[in-house]
């Protein structure tokens, strides 16, 4: 699984890619420059139950402990991957 992250000025989108197809993609917005609120998380059903949502969220939780930035998770799924998962909690706002 390839993850891209597309940005421009205020919002920004990983992208999950398997063998060239779309798998999933998840959504956020820029909240000043030290904040991001992730808004929307969406699986390909081909691709429901395989981790591809998780893989979203960390995407975005290593960008934000390389950019020493924190995360908003608007997103009832990246809530829940928030909540059910400890290790990567230290990004939250």
């Amino acid at each position: 699984m390839e993850i891209i992250h597309e940005k421009t000025d205020s919002k920004g989108i990983f992208i999950a890619k398997e063998e060239g197809r779309k798998a999933g993609e998840m959504t956020y917005s820029q909240a000043g420059t030290d904040k991001i609120i992730i808004d929307h998380t969406e699986v390909n059903p081909e691709f429901k139950g395989k981790g591809v949502g998780k893989d979203l969220v960390y995407a975005a939780v290593v960008y934000a402990r390389e950019h020493n930035i924190k995360i908003m998770p608007l997103c009832p799924f990246a809530k829940a991957t928030f909540d059910k998962n400890e290790e990567i909690q230290d990004v939250l706002f």
